[in-house]
């Protein structure tokens, strides 16, 4: 599996590209908190623990979202950029969490199993009939293979409305505007109405835009009115830095003009200046924001992109500090970036205070780059074969990995946490 690490500081995205299928996931520190504080209530709601719920996003324009079998949420990046409020993406999880809630995977995965042992009792079926009457045999199996996808489908329909209820009882129970779910299908049918004119809805997996959006109106418009719960999340703002991150610069600009002085709009236009090298009306961007908001880390933490680009490795190293002062927690990809600078920088003391917050990161969450930024602060030492050996393993490339663990357990001292963690990927 080839597999490609690209770096924009504040906004990483890690691209697998395998023979059959391709996906980006997209990590950035501001997002992901943003996200978990909006859905922390649903969370809530639905009895998950904290810390359980994990949301992905990933690179990709389509709008949409789904669940897997575990607690694990992934949200395309084109469905945040198209998404118009929080409320509205609050529904659109809530709707996914439904699937979980509801068990939806597990019955799926069962319904599959008994699809697959009703076809092939047809297909035998249609063997044993063959041999006696050719035409009827040859109908047995030509039919199976439709029955099994009728059948799933029609189940996948049903659990897409009883996610759709699900969604409406979580939005509810958690305070949250369940009229963010009318918001989200009537975006969906903007994008679909006229497609679904010529759909047979017995041939699709979820049931018509317009069907759904018929039985929630009704469904939410029996309900007692509550006024909804607010929220402490920009969501505009987490909005704009995808777009200024994955978006050309005309689409950056038509959807954030010049005129437009707002936060998110200079947000959107900063990183995109960074983007592409103008790094002077970046930087001027990036002081903008942080004379507006002072104590925003994501401000401080762009600043510090910036200046790193630039070759500023002083003031980069001072605004990754800031931010990371200002956060006041565990925050991996930022003190990851910070490491790299020191790294890059290399005054005296530099490659230790490297070293120890490219640990950290590791150690809060283990990512490939933190990894790749410990062996570089580790230099000449025999530790940074075994740290690309870790790396590459990440990135699932065997041969390199075990190049480098084999170099670590050459030079290693036997008895170092090293060398036994390098024998251990030779183990793998």
């Amino acid at each position: 599996m080839k597999k490609l690490f690209l770096l924009f500081c504040s906004l990483t995205l890690i691209l697998c590209a395998g023979a059959t299928h391709a996906a980006t996931e997209i990590r950035d520190t501001e997002i992901e908190a943003g996200l978990t504080r909006l859905i922390a209530p649903l969370a809530h709601a639905a009895d998950i623990s904290d810390g359980r719920l994990r949301i992905h996003i990933i690179g990709n324009d389509d709008f949409n979202a789904f669940v897997t079998s575990g607690e694990d949420v992934f949200i395309y990046s084109g469905l945040l950029m198209r998404i118009r409020s929080a409320a509205a993406l609050q529904a659109v999880i809530a709707h996914e969490m439904g699937h979980m809630v509801g068990g939806h995977m597990a019955q799926m995965a069962a319904r599959m199993r008994a699809e697959l042992m009703r076809s092939l009792i047809m297909q035998a079926l249609g063997i044993g009939l063959m041999a006696a009457n050719p035409m009827a045999g040859a109908g047995v199996l030509a039919g199976t293979t439709g029955m099994a996808q009728q059948s799933m489908l029609s189940f996948t329909r049903d659990e897409e409305r009883l996610a759709d209820d699900a969604a409406i009882n979580l939005l509810t129970k958690a305070g949250l505007d369940p009229n963010g779910l009318i918001e989200v299908l009537e975006q969906m049918y903007e994008i679909t109405g006229a497609a679904e004119a010529r759909i047979n809805p017995n041939n699709t997996n979820h049931p018509l835009t317009s069907e759904r959006l018929k039985n929630i109106k009704e469904k939410i418009g029996k309900r007692e009115k509550t006024k909804p719960a607010g929220n402490s999340v920009n969501y505009e703002m987490l909005r704009a830095k995808l777009v200024g991150y994955l978006q050309t610069e005309q689409q950056v600009e038509n959807l954030y003009p010049s005129k437009n002085k707002s936060d998110p709009a200079v947000y959107a236009r900063t990183i995109r200046f960074m983007r592409s090298g103008n790094l002077e009306m970046a930087k001027t961007g990036a002081q903008t924001l942080i004379s507006r908001e002072g104590d925003n880390p994501y401000f401080y933490e762009l600043l510090g992109d910036i200046e790193h680009q630039f070759g500023h490795y002083d003031d980069s190293v001072n605004a990754y500090e800031k931010s990371l002062k200002l956060i006041g927690a565990q925050a991996p990809q930022i003190q990851t970036a910070l490491a790299l600078v020191l790294a890059e920088r290399n005054k005296p003391g530099d490659a230790d205070r490297s070293i120890e917050l490219a640990k950290r990161a590791i150690l809060t969450e283990p990512q490939p780059l933190s990894f790749w930024v410990l062996a570089k602060a580790y230099g000449y030492d025999a530790r940074a074969d075994w740290a690309r050996a870790e790396y590459y393993g990440m990135m699932k490339n065997e041969k390199e990995m075990k190049k480098y663990a084999k170099l670590a357990r050459s030079k290693l001292p036997k008895d170092s946490p090293e060398y036994i963690k390098a024998g251990d990927l030779l183990q793998k």
